[in-house]
């Protein structure tokens, strides 16, 4: 099974507002960089979309390390899905979980693969999270 490192990130300017994703995919020596905006988004809807993008990339089933600053996309994925679904997508102040449509995309564009998930932390010289940084700020601005 061949090994993927996806690199994620998403922006907005205004929280809501215009917002932007950005990803680097990664296997061995060969790296593909794609980002994207949206005119009305938040923060946490851009960071799910580019790991939905990242993974909806890739081919055939991998082994991806998915890199990610944001604790709600790892936390959700690794911690709070299961219970999430075993309770309707009701969240545990007894509310709909927020993005639920995109949580069920991530879900689908995760079933294939066998993912671990890295957690970086944002804005510290990181060199791959400064660039999908850079990328999702880019696609945000150019349509703010």
């Amino acid at each position: 099974m061949k090994h993927v490192e996806i690199f994620t990130d998403g922006a907005c300017k205004g929280n809501p507002g215009p917002g932007g994703w950005g990803v680097l995919l990664r296997m061995g020596p060969h790296e593909k960089e794609m980002s994207g905006a949206e005119p009305d988004t938040t923060n946490n809807r851009m960071e799910m979309t580019a790991v939905i993008r990242g993974l909806k990339a890739l081919i055939e089933p991998c082994e991806v390390t998915i890199h990610s600053d944001s604790r709600y996309v790892i936390d959700g994925m690794t911690k709070w899905i299961d219970g999430w679904q075993r309770k309707g997508w009701i969240n545990a102040s007894k509310k709909p979980v927020r993005n639920a449509d995109l949580w069920h995309d991530l879900i689908e564009a995760a079933a294939p693969h066998r993912i671990s998930w890295q957690w970086v932390r944002g804005h510290n010289g990181h060199v791959e999270n400064e660039r999908v940084d850079k990328l999702a700020s880019d696609a945000a601005s150019a349509i703010a």
